[in-house]
């Protein structure tokens, strides 16, 4: 098997929308999430680990590395009960709910290698890390992993405006609006433009304790954020794209580094002559990158 990553990193992503909804709040009819004390706009963590997720199922689902021995399967998707996947790693240490008790007092690291085949096999939890512990009773349990990759809350560089916009649909539901009616009213929630960051962490330690996250690994992540858009279009998110990873990859395990000096040397300012009036377009802004401050011992490369 390749061996896990032996640098820390740290990333920033930059993406936009325009006429869209990049992530809309069901307890808010939709409405695109907003921080309400301050007008920016937000996209949680979890949305974008599953726009990386979707990217990896459909590059590399069916792809497993005969050389490295692991999967690139994904254990949260639709369709399919963890506590199937979850029973893969029973199967495979011959054990079930009913013998994993016994069975774990004739073989002290069990855990561990439950463990293992499931970092080994569905490569989200490589990366992100889960919480399998499924069944009724904990009977299934297959561990709590802390994954190497960790994404925050995506915000707005400016207030967003949502917009709601009133549609009309000439597909009625029923027979009887047949008989009332022609059409029915709708409404949807969009940003007419919003240039949106997120930041987000590799450690090199936790992908040697516990996943086994790889250069691979970390390879095909790079471009699933690249593309985490392209194949993600849809009515409410037909312009949507990343405009910027800028990554920051440590001499060491450890980092040579606080996070944050990286994070405030990047800097998204709207673009000389545009500094008027609302942003309509990522041409509004500049993104600079003072690579000449950084600590020593961290590099920095621009993806896109």
């Amino acid at each position: 098997m390749s061996e896990a990553i032996k640098n820390r990193y740290e990333f920033v992503i930059l993406f936009d929308v325009e006429n869209g909804n990049p992530n809309g709040d069901p307890d808010a009819g939709n409405m695109p999430r907003i921080d309400p004390e301050t007008g920016y706009g937000i996209v949680t963590d979890v949305c974008l680990k599953r726009k990386i997720r979707n990217y990896v199922e459909l590059v590399g689902e069916d792809k497993k590395d005969a050389a490295d021995g692991k999967d690139y399967r994904i254990y949260i998707k639709d369709g399919v009960p963890l506590n199937r996947s979850d029973n893969e790693a029973y199967i495979h240490e011959n054990v079930d709910e009913k013998t994993i008790k016994s069975a774990k007092k004739n073989d002290e690291h069990l855990d561990e290698k439950i463990r293992d085949f499931m970092c080994r096999n569905f490569y989200d939890i490589r990366t992100f890390g889960a919480v399998m512990t499924t069944f009724v009773k904990a009977a299934l349990n297959c561990g709590q992993v802390r994954g190497p990759v960790q994404l925050g809350f995506a915000r707005s560089v400016e207030p967003i405006m949502p917009q709601e916009i009133t549609i009309t649909r000439v597909a009625i539901t029923t027979e009887l609006d047949a008989e009332r009616k022609g059409t029915e009213m709708g409404r949807k929630f969009i940003v007419p433009y919003g240039l949106y960051r997120a930041e987000g962490y590799v450690s090199a330690m936790l992908a040697q304790k516990v996943t086994g996250f790889s250069e691979k690994d970390l390879s095909l992540l790079w471009e699933a954020i690249i593309n985490m858009f392209e194949h993600d279009h849809s009515a409410a998110r037909g312009k949507m794209a990343v405009r910027e990873l800028i990554v920051f990859k440590h001499d060491s395990e450890i980092g040579n580094a606080p996070s944050y000096k990286l994070f405030d040397s990047v800097s998204v300012k709207r673009s000389q002559g545009r500094e008027d009036g609302p942003a309509r377009s990522y041409s509004d802004y500049t993104v600079d990158v003072r690579e000449d401050e950084l600590p020593q011992g961290v590099t920095c490369t621009r993806m896109i």
